[in-house]
C-alpha cells in the first residue's frame, strides 16, 4: 500500500507547519482555519506573525534553541494569537511541540504541531507578555525558582509576576490561580 504523505499531512487532525529559520516553508488548512487566514498569507512569513508581540517570539525562539539542541524536541503551551477573520488579535492557548531535523542547529529546518487549546482554556484576563509566560510555567507545575531560572529573571520576580496574576484572576492561591488559569 503506497501511504500519501501529502494528503496525510493535510488532514491532519492538528496544526501542522514546517519551518525554515524560523519561516513558515508549509502548513496544512487546520493551522490556517486555526489561525484565521489562507494557507498563502502563511506560506514565508516568521512564525513571529503568530506571536502576541515580537518580544514573546524572541523570548520563546531564544528558549526552545538549547532545548532542540539537547533534545530534538520541545512542547509547551503558550498565548498564540489569531490573524484574520471575525477573531482577528484574539489570544488563544496553544499547545505547541516541535522537532529540529537538525539538533546542531536547531532553527534551520525542523516540523511544528499546533492545537488550540481555547475550548478548555479560554483567555478572559487582559495579561503583558511576561505574565503570560510566567502562567504557562505555572500551569506546568514549576515552582517560582524554576520559572525564574528557565526565564532567567529573579524567584523574586516570578513572585510579582504571580501575584499580578492572583489580583487579575481573583485568586487567593497559587492552586486557586492554577485552577481560574486552566478554566479561563
Amino acid at each position: 500500500m503506497d501511504t500519501d504523505y501529502r494528503l496525510a499531512f493535510d488532514l491532519a487532525p492538528v496544526g501542522l507547519a514546517l519551518s525554515s529559520n524560523r519561516s513558515i516553508t508549509d502548513c496544512n488548512q487546520h493551522l490556517c482555519d486555526m489561525f484565521g487566514v489562507e494557507r498563502t498569507q502563511l506560506l514565508g512569513q516568521s512564525f513571529q506573525v503568530l506571536y502576541p508581540s515580537a518580544a514573546e517570539y524572541e523570548r520563546t525562539g531564544a528558549r526552545i534553541a538549547p532545548i532542540l539542541n539537547r533534545k530534538g524536541t520541545y512542547a509547551d503551551n503558550r498565548i498564540m494569537k489569531r490573524l484574520g477573520g471575525r477573531t482577528a488579535g484574539e489570544p488563544f492557548w496553544c499547545h505547541v511541540t516541535g522537532r529540529a531535523l537538525n539538533q546542531l542547529a536547531p532553527h534551520e529546518a525542523g516540523i511544528w504541531c499546533f492545537e488550540d487549546l481555547s475550548a478548555s482554556r479560554p483567555v478572559r484576563a487582559e495579561l503583558t507578555a511576561r505574565e503570560r509566560e510566567v502562567a504557562a510555567y505555572l500551569l506546568q507545575g514549576l515552582t517560582s525558582k524554576l520559572i525564574g531560572k528557565t526565564l532567567a529573571i529573579s524567584h523574586r520576580t516570578v513572585e510579582i509576576y504571580r501575584a499580578r496574576l492572583m489580583r487579575k484572576y481573583g485568586a487567593s492561591t497559587t492552586a486557586d490561580l492554577v485552577h481560574k488559569l486552566t478554566a479561563g
